[in-house]
């Protein structure tokens, strides 16, 4: 009997909302596995703006797989340490990164974002972008999804991807119709929160010779906390370039301002802005007005630093990735990397559907949002504190960590008549209402909760496991030993002051 030919999987139509670096990668994912595809940009042309970008290893496997990795090198430099200064530019600490290189076998890199979307635009075909395509609304309908432009084209597809930002037009559409059936979760209304805005630039010294910072292989990268609230960061890139931004925490006022975003946002609003900053030293030399001369007005502009993550990123045929769904804080370095992992494990979860039908499409995203969904949420807790690390919230100044031991920071706290040396907890005995400790010296005490911070060895845990086991109610592992491995030498050194790495 002769055999039936398989039948050929149907692949979906993809319809990919934003050409940012979540949509580009996508759609170079999707090139390699021949699933149709087409990407609608808001924007007239790919606007060079943007400041510095940086990876850590772990995202360097897959760009490595996509042939991108090694085009990435050529346009970045390696750094293995964030320098702190201070208003006058004195070293206040070190932020160490050479942990990262060790766990992943790739150093950490820093590049101009313009350069790397360059690349990635090389390898999308020029006619699967449509640029001016700001899309308005969507709706589902025929067994399709629709997507309405505001120069009144329409276009339909299997799958809508909203790859289109943090004010993403893909999301608000959904949402909206969402919350109209009363199954949009109430959080996913609420505000971005926000508490900075930066700017940000790429200069270009004529004089190259007054930075010799520029001729290192690697990438100086500095970071400077002024008093008050606000920092600005200073990172030296390949072609004799030099990445800066200065961030501000918002005052509570200028939040509540309903208009904010839009106030001040032109390059005549840089110039002022950045005025006060001219004068200020800077930590590669000369002045940080030097280096606003040295940076063309259209590389300069002017972000917000929004947070949310969301909690829907799907319903229908619809399905949200990068900042159209986790808007983080960029101190993390996590922004682009998350959109990136989010396009790995969404075009995958698009390559093991069945076929096109809305059931398969169904499972595909909740696959996607279950292995990204806390991923994404590991991410932007990571920016949350990082961003407090780069704003130089709660820092200890070096001196302090220095000269004084830590316990000796925390024992001055304690006053002296509230602790008892030379008392070791021989065992423990309830009676009545009290809990009774016998010491080594013959002595006891009472009181009604005794609380066992005594070390790995503690005799306050020995005495109630000992009671415990005699009862027969101790777990089991609970009468293990100790897993043991290795054994260490350790000591402290009095070593000339220098700069501390008091954040690695």
């Amino acid at each position: 009997m002769p055999q039936q030919a398989p039948t050929e999987k149907v692949l979906p139509e993809v319809l990919i909302v934003g050409a940012g670096i979540g949509g580009l990668i996508l759609a170079i994912l999707l090139e390699q596995l021949n699933i149709p595809y087409h990407i609608f940009e808001r924007a007239s042309e790919v606007k060079p703006l943007g400041s510095a970008m940086s990876f850590v290893g772990s995202i360097f496997p897959a760009l490595e797989q996509l042939g991108i990795y090694e085009e990435l090198v050529q346009v970045s430099k390696a750094y293995e340490e964030v320098q702190f200064y201070n208003t006058n530019c004195e070293n206040i600490g070190t932020y160490d990164l050479k942990r990262c290189t060790i766990g992943t076998g790739y150093r950490s890199l820093i590049f101009s974002r313009p350069k790397f979307y360059e690349i990635l635009c090389r390898r999308v075909p020029t006619h699967k972008i449509s640029f001016k395509k700001k899309v308005l609304r969507s709706e589902e309908k025929e067994g399709k999804i629709h997507i309405y432009c505001s120069d009144n084209t329409v276009y339909s597809g299997d799958i809508l991807i909203g790859a289109d930002g943090a004010y993403s037009g893909v999301r608000q559409s959904l949402y909206k119709q969402m919350n109209a059936k009363g199954i949009l979760p109430k959080e996913d209304l609420e505000a971005f929160s926000i508490g900075y805005t930066v700017i940000v630039g790429v200069a270009n010294p004529s004089n190259s010779e007054k930075y010799p910072q520029l001729k290192e292989e690697g990438s100086s990268f500095s970071q400077v906390l002024y008093e008050g609230s606000s920092n600005c960061y200073i990172v030296t890139l390949p072609d004799n370039k030099i990445s800066w931004g200065f961030g501000l925490q918002l005052p509570r006022d200028v939040l509540k301002a309903d208009n904010f975003r839009n106030s001040e946002w032109g390059p005549e609003s840089n110039d002022t802005s950045l005025n006060k900053y001219r004068d200020l030293k800077c930590p590669l030399g000369g002045t940080m007005g030097e280096i606003f001369d040295a940076t063309p007005k259209h590389f300069i502009s002017k972000v917000f630093l929004e947070e949310k993550l969301f909690k829907t990123w799907h319903h229908g045929r619809t399905v949200l990735l990068g900042d159209a769904c986790h808007k983080l804080h960029p101190a993390g370095g996590q922004g682009a990397q998350q959109a990136i992992q989010d396009s790995i494990v969404l075009a995958n979860c698009l390559y093991n559907m069945t076929d096109s039908s809305l059931k398969s499409i169904k499972t595909a995203f909740e696959e996607y949002y279950r292995q990204r969904y806390h991923r994404a949420e590991l991410g932007f807790n990571t920016s949350v504190l990082m961003s407090k690390v780069m704003n130089g919230h709660n820092w200890i100044p070096y001196p302090d960590i220095l000269q004084t031991n830590v316990y000796e920071i925390l024992r001055k706290r304690v006053p002296n008549r509230k602790i008892t040396f030379m008392k070791k907890v021989l065992s423990s005995e309830e009676k009545g209402d009290k809990v009774h400790i016998y010491c080594s010296v013959n002595t006891s005490y009472a009181g009604s909760i005794p609380i066992g911070a005594d070390g790995a060895y503690s005799g306050v845990r020995q005495s109630p496991y000992k009671q415990l086991d005699a009862k027969g109610v101790l777990l089991k592992e609970d009468l293990e030993g100790f897993s043991i491995g290795c054994t260490m030498v350790i000591g402290a050194a009095n070593l000339p002051r220098s700069p501390s790495s008091i954040l690695s």
